[in-house]
């Protein structure tokens, strides 16, 4: 079957990290399910909050990891698992350091650049790259030893809205994602600028 069974929206959990810059991953989640009326809850078993949610016609499963960033591989591995999903299947979205706010990008595997939920992705899934990726710039502090303390801050509201604007022109074009008709929409989407 073409396409993503699983949609992962990475962050951290609690209201102290509510809209830092890290959380963009979970806040595209959030969107995609208010836009398909799916209301996401807490599910103990898959350690995250979890939805079902049909796009173009096909089930869709979306999740948002409540393990701190660092583990968000035992939420996925646990859906995948259940689900007999394999990692071609899996759609992570993420907060992505090395390009701009504003912009976002697709891309198919690939090592984690320093993303710790990524790599912990990466090892609970076998060491398997191969899932698909949706990266939302947040742009760099410019000193590797400012990244932490820079993806848990909240953007400055200019920035801010970049990066909303970035997952609402990129949710679009959501059906065409999940069903990996990327070709068509590539394009548009790594030419676009909030």
């Amino acid at each position: 079957m073409a396409g993503f069974r699983l949609l992962v929206g990475l962050g951290n959990p609690g209201a102290e990290y509510e809209d830092t810059r890290h959380n963009a991953g979970a806040q595209w989640i959030e969107a995609l399910a208010r836009m398909s009326q799916c209301s996401l809850r807490s599910e103990k078993k898959f350690f995250g909050q979890f939805g079902k949610v049909f796009i173009g016609g096909q089930e869709c499963y979306l999740l948002i990891p409540t393990t701190y960033m660092n583990l968000s591989g035992k939420a996925v591995q646990a859906v995948c698992q259940f689900y007999k999903i394999s990692p071609q299947e899996v759609l992570v979205v993420h907060d992505e350091l090395d390009i701009a706010p504003g912009t976002i990008k697709l891309k198919k595997g690939g090592g984690h650049g320093g993303h710790n939920g990524l790599k912990d992705i990466i090892s609970k899934l076998g060491n398997n790259r191969d899932f698909g990726r949706v990266r939302i710039g947040i742009g760099h502090p410019g000193h590797a030893s400012q990244v932490a303390s820079y993806v848990l801050k909240k953007a400055p509201s200019d920035e801010y809205q970049k990066i909303e604007q970035t997952i609402d022109e990129s949710l679009r074009y959501h059906q065409d994602i999940v069903a990996d008709n990327w070709n068509s929409v590539m394009n548009h989407l790594h030419s676009f600028k909030a």
